[in-house]
């Protein structure tokens, strides 16, 4: 490992352990506290020891980014001593991967979406769909994914460059505010999934330039940056305003493809009755019965 690479490493490590220590109290950790007199809000680091089983100079170096041989037992008694999420503990899993020699190989992403994913994607005619990779480059769409994402695709961002990518348009074009209602949790949920995947992937260059560059253009990316927030992106509602349809609130799936290592499949279905699903269906009429829309641009070799 590269000495730069190393040093990156250890600072998100360090910010990582130290943003999850600075949110838990004592009281919700069950400690008692004595005096008033706390330099701190969240548990100090004799307190994460003394949860942990370990002693004060072992999680000091933990938390100084060193997480090199540390074993599965003592990453779950952190884990539990943090009260970390599922996402967070598997976020601490791939620090301590990383760190780890023979865990520094390079995660293989795909860059392109195979004709099979192409012709399902062609037929799945009643709701939208797209194949978008973990940096949210969005590789293929069906019609009316491309319909729905008529905003994202026509921004003036992606007419140069490409490929089309949802969080360069929710952070870098002011559009974005207007097609996520709900911005904030839509912004904070996209970082979250990002630093996710610097975690799982922390060799992938192009994820990296990304990041750089959202950090570098828009202060509302760096502030939530700076979080150390991590979070799965799998189900959910996402809460939109079509310039023809008007406000939708679409429940998602997010589905990982096995076969395709980085790629994931998302598809909106809305309730049988639902406005949503008459608006999908002016959506359909509007885009035609057109064949699955590959993006705009080939993606660079990952």
């Amino acid at each position: 490992m590269a000495d730069s690479d190393r040093k990156a490493l250890a600072a998100e490590v360090r910010e990582f352990l130290s943003t999850r220590r600075a949110r838990i109290t004592p009281q919700q950790a069950g400690l008692p506290v004595y005096g008033g007199n706390r330099r701190v809000a969240g548990l100090r680091r004799e307190e994460v020891a003394l949860l942990a089983g370990v002693s004060v100079d072992y999680y000091i170096r933990l938390e100084r980014g060193n997480l090199a041989g540390a074993s599965d037992s003592v990453l779950e008694a952190l884990a539990h001593a943090l009260q970390l999420d599922e996402a967070e503990r598997t976020h601490l899993y791939d620090l301590a991967r990383a760190a780890t020699p023979s865990g520094r190989r390079a995660t293989v992403t795909a860059s392109r979406v195979r004709p099979t994913i192409l012709r399902l994607l062609d037929s799945m005619t009643e709701v939208p769909a797209y194949v978008r990779n973990a940096r949210f480059d969005i590789l293929a769409a069906n019609a009316l994914g491309r319909a729905l994402y008529s905003p994202v695709f026509d921004s003036p961002l992606f007419a140069r460059r490409g490929p089309v990518n949802t969080a360069r348009f929710m952070f870098l074009d002011p559009a974005g505010q207007e097609f996520w209602t709900d911005w904030d949790k839509g912004a904070n949920d996209s970082v979250a999934f990002l630093r996710t995947e610097t975690g799982r992937a922390p060799h992938d260059r192009a994820l990296t330039d990304l990041v750089g560059e959202l950090t570098t253009k828009s202060e509302e990316f760096a502030r939530r940056w700076a979080r150390h927030d991590v979070k799965f992106h799998r189900s959910g509602v996402k809460k939109l305003r079509h310039p023809l349809v008007g406000d939708l609130a679409l429940p998602y799936e997010a589905m990982d493809l096995p076969a395709d290592p980085g790629l994931r499949l998302n598809f909106y279905t809305p309730e049988p009755d639902s406005r949503e699903r008459e608006a999908l269906v002016l959506l359909a009429g509007w885009a035609g019965t057109g064949t699955v829309v590959p993006a705009a641009h080939d993606l660079p070799p990952s």
